[in-house]
């Protein structure tokens, strides 16, 4: 194992940060930098960017129209976009359903979703949990019964991010009841603008709608949506989801608020305080440590070895990782971080933060919300079962 970056690859890098720099928006690295709200047209002005380049599926093979980068150099594209301050790519389209997508569709499927995907034109949804099924995904009840050439769905999925925005989503849904309960769910593309298609956001404590149920009464999807064979859905959304496990680690994103938090810091003048700085240290080391532990994954990768299975090793450590560095940076600012004022988390902001400065407001959003990350894409609890079973034996 080499976990120095060869002169291709370092050249690889600076390609890559000189092409973020000139075209990465001002506005929106600034918002990033300082998580500031970010609009849907920021999100989606980045994501067609990059797609008009061919890099919003960066980590698609050529043979779908992506630039066929290695993992070596999947990670530092990763890495170069995050410590510019671009928004984190939407992963349920080019992240999620696309591998799907192109492992198990059919290839009218693949002609006919995937270049909306690339573009960044069609913004997607993950329709996985339920209010009854969470962690345990098996138990999902949205139905889907066939009639004739199309499936009648009905029922309910439940934290969808971002679903509001939503144009196409992809569900589980349940086909059949006998046998095991993994047996019997389905994997369905739906056009959330099909009629009984009905989206209720869910407020949130920060007073953000992040989140959102989506409800499917009588809805009419096509056969033609339905990818790979009846009643394999569970096999696909296994391979999805060791996508979104890795993705939830994100640990470029992470030493962008290691430095984040470090500034906050300094302004607030903790920066200095000997126990302050020993758990920043603790923490750099934690990072380091899940970087090294993601670069052993992509050594692996490179030289034709079987990868290791910790995909969901990956997802605890940086979930925990993520919660530490939002509490370190509410501590920095202390009671100064508590007030909630809305309008201090637009770029432009120009009124009074009480008693502190206004890099202060979104703290407290960020930690509360940032408590879901030990809970979606399979709880921590669960995942270190996982991780018991089938890494250690």
């Amino acid at each position: 194992m080499d976990l120095a970056f060869t002169p291709e690859e370092q050249q690889f890098r600076e390609d890559i940060r000189t092409w973020v720099r000139a075209n990465l928006p001002t506005d929106i690295s600034h918002k990033v930098h300082n998580a500031l709200r970010l609009s849907r047209d920021d999100l989606q002005r980045w994501g067609k960017i990059l797609g008009k380049k061919g890099w919003l599926g960066h980590a698609w093979p050529k043979s779908f129209g992506g630039p066929g980068w290695n993992s070596i150099q999947k990670h530092l594209f990763e890495e170069e976009c995050a410590l510019a301050g671009a928004p984190r790519v939407l992963p349920f389209g080019p992240v999620m359903v696309a591998p799907v997508i192109m492992a198990f569709g059919t290839p009218e499927q693949q002609q006919r979703f995937l270049p909306g995907i690339a573009s960044g034109e069609v913004w997607w949804s993950q329709g996985y949990s339920e209010p009854g099924a969470g962690s345990d995904l098996a138990s999902v009840k949205t139905k889907a019964e066939r009639q004739g050439n199309k499936y009648i769905v009905n029922g309910q999925k439940a934290w969808t991010t971002l679903g509001q925005y939503g144009e196409w989503i992809f569900c589980l849904v349940r086909t059949s009841n006998e046998g095991k309960p993994q047996t019997g769910i389905s994997f369905l593309l739906i056009d959330m603008k099909s009629p009984g298609v009905t989206v209720r956001p869910v407020v949130l404590l920060d007073g953000e709608a992040e989140v959102n149920e989506v409800f499917f009464d009588n809805v009419e999807v096509p056969v033609e949506n339905l990818i790979g064979e009846e009643n394999k859905g569970w096999t696909y959304a296994k391979h999805l989801l060791s996508h979104e496990r890795t993705n939830i680690a994100d640990v470029n994103r992470t030493k962008r608020e290691l430095e984040r938090l470090k500034r906050v810091a300094r302004a607030e003048g903790v920066y200095n305080d000997v126990r302050f700085r020993d758990e920043i240290a603790k923490l750099e080391v934690d990072v380091v440590a899940l970087e090294m532990l993601v670069l052993r994954v992509l050594a692996a990768e490179k030289s034709g070895k079987n990868s290791l299975d910790i995909a969901g090793l990956l997802k605890i450590r940086g979930s925990e990782i993520q919660q530490r560095y939002s509490e370190l940076m509410m501590l920095a600012a202390g009671p100064y971080a508590l007030p909630l004022i809305q309008e201090a988390m637009e770029a432009g902001w120009q009124g009074d933060y009480p008693g502190a400065a206004a890099w202060c407001a979104p703290l407290a959003s960020s930690y509360f919300n940032l408590r879901k990350t030990t809970i979606y894409g399979g709880s921590n609890e669960v995942q270190r079962t996982i991780v018991a079973q089938t890494v250690l034996g």
